[in-house]
């Protein structure tokens, strides 16, 4: 008997599990030294604690363009060329830098600048001109930073538009208080769910990125469904942890997508993003 009917001869038999055991555990073993030599090397040479920032791999970044492409009804080509202006945007780049190494929280942030999913909220807010965007959640300011620059590039083209951004930490948002990109931001201190109450126009453009419990995230879209504009988008930056976004997409009949991110060369598994339009 050659080896190809052993195999198979041995493969319908209790034997099975066994005989393979040492393959699958070589797979197994192969996966985890990769996981070990990636954490390792980040532990080494990251100083982040949590928000972490990386690059998306190639295949990502091509999925993330079609995702933008599908939900803002935008050329493909288009959304890649806005995915390279902004990593392009050498000025941001370097505000971004020389704002971190200032900073009181450097010791725990990195230097270089990585946007991972984030390419594609620019390219959303590029698609879809937005004249008011307000974001939940603001951190650092990284984000913030990438949606004033697309709005920045927006009014450059004649569609101009504002961005809130509401945290409820008084040292949030350091990234985006410089100019250009603070003249387009409102920074709004405080809970996010009364803040979305206290909004005194249309919003355009919405993405939940607080404080990421269902119950949270549910509260924050039941509540700015009053303040939508017509034709308004909604994002979260939950949708790998909950289904809140697409539950909201299916009561208020509105379509849903999701998109999961996978980062390069980095131990964390990713986030994503959920839009409803």
């Amino acid at each position: 008997m050659d080896a190809t009917k052993l195999r198979r001869a041995v493969a319908r038999t209790r034997l099975a599990p066994i005989a393979g055991f040492p393959k699958r555990l070589a797979r197994v073993a192969r996966h985890d030294a990769t996981v070990l030599a990636t954490s390792a090397r980040w532990l080494l040479t990251s100083r982040e604690h949590h928000n972490y920032t990386y690059d998306l791999t190639r295949l990502s970044r091509q999925h993330l363009a079609w995702f933008v492409s599908v939900s803002c009804d935008a050329p493909v080509r288009q959304v890649r060329d806005w995915f390279a202006e902004l990593e392009g945007d050498d000025r941001l780049r370097g505000h971004i830098e020389a704002a971190t190494a200032a900073a009181s929280r450097r010791g725990l942030a990195d230097r270089h600048v990585r946007y991972a999913r984030r390419v594609g909220w620019y390219a959303i807010v590029r698609a879809r001109r937005p004249a008011h965007v307000v974001e939940t959640g603001v951190d650092k300011g990284l984000g913030s930073c990438v949606l004033a620059a697309a709005l920045l590039r927006n009014a450059a083209e004649g569609h101009p538009g504002r961005l809130t951004s509401l945290d409820i930490n008084p040292e949030a948002g350091y990234l985006a208080r410089a100019t250009p990109w603070a003249d387009v931001v409102d920074l709004v201190i405080g809970d996010s769910v009364a803040s979305i109450t206290a909004l005194d126009r249309p919003v355009d453009l919405f993405l939940h990125d607080s404080d990421h419990s269902r119950v949270h995230e549910k509260r924050e879209f039941e509540e700015v469904e009053a303040k939508l504009a017509p034709n308004a988008m909604l994002l979260t930056d939950n949708v790998t942890a909950t289904n809140v976004l697409a539950e909201h997409a299916e009561r208020t009949g509105r379509r849903f997508l999701a998109y999961r991110e996978t980062p390069a060369r980095h131990w964390y598994p990713g986030d994503g993003i959920g839009v409803a339009w």
